[in-house]
This record gives C-alpha cells, sequence and structure tokens, in this order.
C-alpha cells in the first residue's frame, strides 16, 4: 500500500501547474484578487469542501466536515508576492515588472491546494479541517484582517498550524521550536519637514536632510545602548528618501524603518526610543516631524503541546532523521502570529535547500518540496482528526 506522500509524490505535475501559474501572475498584498479567484476555483473542483471567499478582503476558508466529532484544525497558507523585480530564467518567471513570488507564497498554497484534493478523496479522518488562505502576509496586513472579519468565530478551530519554506536549510527538513520564534515587526516612516531653498544659502533654509542623517545615527544607539545583549531587537532604516538635486535644500525627509524585537516588553522600550529620538531631533534643528507607525506588530508564540505534536507527527511520516527540534529563532517576523494570539498552534520551517535567501530577486522555490509540505498537512488532519 502506497503511503501519502508516495502518492502526493505522483501528483507533482499538477503541483508544480498550479504553482506555475500563480507565479506568472504575481499580486502585491491585499490586491490579490485575481489569485484569490483561483484558489477558490480550484478549491471547488475538488467537490468536497465549503469555500467561504472574502474573508479579510481576499482571504478563503475551505471546510471540511466528516465524521461526528466536534475537533477542529486549522491550517493555514499565504498567497501574496512582493514588489520585486525577478531575475531568474525560469520558463515560468513573473509576467509582470517589479511584481513576483520571491518568498514562496505560491508554494505555501500549492502545497496546502494538494492536502485538500487528498483529503477531498480520501476522508480518512473524524471532525472538521479548515484551510486558511491568506492574503497580505508581507505587510502584516492579512492575519488582522481575517481575524477582524470574524475568522475564528465563523470558522471555529481547536489549533491552527502554519509553515514556511527557508533557504540555506537542507531539502526537506522540518525544523520546530517552541515559544518565542519569531520576532514582532513594526514597519513605521518618520516624515521631517524643515523649509526648503537653494543650495547656494542654507543659511535662509531649515534642512530636514542633515537632521535625518542626525536621526539615522542616534537611532543606531538604541540597540547597542539600551538594549541587554542577551536580548534580540533590529532597529532598521532601509530608506531614507530626501531631494532631487544637488543644489537644493529640500523640504522633506522621509525615513523607512523596520523594527524587530522577540520580547513584547523590550519592543515596548524600543518604540518609545524612537519616539523620543525622532522628537529631539527634529526639534534640535528646527525641523517638524511625524510617525506613521502603521500595524503593531507581535512576537509569533509557538505552543508547547501542539508544537511537541507536530514534531512527533513529522519524525512519524518523514523520520525523525528529517525534524529538528528547538531551532534557533529568527528576527524575520510573520502575521501568522496574530493568529497565534487567538488560538493554540505551531508555526515551523521547511528546508528549502542551498541557494538564494527570500525576498532575493534570484530566490527560488525548490519544486521538490511541494509533496513534502503537502503530505505533512494532510498528516496533521489524519492525526489530530483521528476517529476513535
Amino acid at each position: 500500500m502506497k503511503s501519502t506522500l508516495e502518492i502526493l509524490k505522483e501528483r507533482h505535475p499538477e503541483m508544480k501547474m498550479w504553482m506555475e501559474a500563480m507565479h506568472r501572475q504575481p499580486e502585491l498584498s491585499m490586491n490579490e484578487e485575481k489569485t484569490s479567484a483561483y484558489i477558490a476555483e480550484t478549491l471547488k473542483s475538488f467537490g468536497a469542501f465549503e469555500v467561504s471567499e472574502g474573508i479579510g478582503q481576499y482571504g478563503i476558508v475551505a471546510s471540511l466536515k466528516v465524521g461526528n466529532s466536534n475537533k477542529s484544525i486549522g491550517i493555514r497558507a499565504d498567497f501574496d508576492a512582493l514588489p520585486i523585480q525577478e531575475d531568474n530564467d525560469l520558463p515560468y518567471k513573473s509576467e509582470l515588472a517589479g511584481k513576483s513570488h520571491l518568498c514562496g507564497h505560491d508554494g505555501h498554497t500549492t502545497m496546502l491546494l494538494a492536502a485538500a484534493k487528498y483529503l477531498a478523496e480520501t476522508q480518512n479522518f473524524d471532525g472538521t479541517v479548515r484551510l486558511i488562505f491568506q492574503p497580505g502576509e508581507e505587510t502584516m496586513q492579512g492575519g488582522p484582517a481575517m481575524i477582524a472579519d470574524g475568522l475564528f468565530e465563523k470558522f471555529p478551530v481547536d489549533a491552527v498550524y502554519a509553515m514556511h519554506n527557508i533557504p540555506g536549510l537542507p531539502v526537506g527538513k522540518f525544523h520546530f521550536r517552541e515559544g518565542p520564534t519569531m520576532s514582532a515587526v513594526d514597519n513605521w516612516e518618520i516624515e521631517l519637514t524643515g523649509k526648503g531653498g537653494h543650495g547656494s544659502m542654507p543659511e535662509l533654509a531649515v534642512d530636514p536632510l542633515v537632521c535625518g542623517a542626525a536621526v539615522v545615527m542616534a537611532l543606531q544607539t538604541i540597540v547597542s545602548r539600551n538594549v541587554s545583549p542577551w536580548k534580540q531587537t533590529v532597529v532598521n532604516v532601509g530608506s531614507f528618501q530626501s531631494g532631487n538635486a544637488g543644489n537644493v535644500v529640500p523640504q522633506n525627509a522621509v525615513l523607512k524603518l523596520s523594527i524587530r524585537n522577540m520580547d513584547n516588553e523590550v519592543r515596548k522600550m524600543v518604540l518609545d526610543k524612537i519616539r523620543s529620538i525622532t522628537r529631539a531631533q527634529a526639534e534640535s534643528f528646527g525641523c517638524t516631524w511625524e510617525i506613521r507607525e502603521g500595524i503593531p506588530g507581535t512576537v509569533l508564540v509557538n505552543t508547547a503541546k501542539e508544537t511537541e505534536w507536530a514534531a512527533t507527527v513529522a519524525e512519524e511520516v518523514f523520520g525523525s532523521e528529517n525534524v529538528i527540534r528547538n531551532t534557533e529563532p529568527m528576527m524575520s517576523s510573520e502575521d501568522f502570529a496574530f493568529m497565534l494570539e487567538q488560538r493554540p498552534g505551531s508555526y515551523c520551517m521547511l528546508g528549502n535547500g542551498e541557494g538564494f535567501m527570500v525576498h532575493h530577486p534570484k530566490y527560488v522555490f525548490n519544486q521538490d518540496i511541494l509533496p513534502v509540505g503537502a503530505a505533512y498537512w494532510v498528516s496533521l488532519v489524519e492525526n489530530y482528526l483521528k476517529p476513535d
């Protein structure tokens, strides 16, 4: 008798077809209208699922109840793309300039679609499975939007699980960690406004560019002089935009920040420091300031019981040599963290093999892991909802 993984490996061509279709037509966060429709139509073609669309704008929940058990499990995959120009010579490379699936969300969604088709056919479980297809992960909007739209009230689950491919980790190996696993991210913008003027007469102007440079340097002291070396914090200024010509004192400067913390108490202190430093530097240079704080972040915390159980299931299916426990935490971030604040569950990493890191123009999702991820999802569902 063939195993689940063997059966899913035979379906690899179909999985590649789904993934490549999404890869060619990427859509950015909270604008995934066509991608959402493609996912919904594919799910409907399986026949067994009740497919609910428009959850948190473009989110989808596919529900299937089998038997009489009241137990329920949620599995989540993301499907948004990035505003990056792909630099790969793939037969299925992005056809849209400046947009690309360079994080593997098309692969994540494909894994869950393959699991959905298998579960629809076999129905070898007792209870309810909810497959959650989420938009807007890259901007940290989709998870909160689906939750605000009543995700867990309309589609209750006892626990929820998710997964991400990670380049640099061995192909097909699962990595699990209990507790804080990924950082809270806060994406802020600081706008400084001065008084523009002619570059030959700076004394008649108020230069927000110079003020911005001082802010950038002062922000570097937050981690080095306020955070314990035992804590993990990043304050990164990834964009500094001001002026267009060398003979002009600009009117405005805009700094874009990515702030990451693994401790919510430290996070509060870091954010307060950014506010006070911005205010003090702006006042000292005679500029006004505005901070646009965006969606508040939160630390992704895997619950112990659910993580231990998921790792054990993975060991039973793939062998202990392919499961790593107590893996190192990551300073990258995930809006699945918001779902884990609502329900217990776990987020694991699946090795994508050697290659460029996600968000790099040359990143490539390893299609060999598609059946592996799908088999993991099927195994979680069948074990969690095992008939008595």
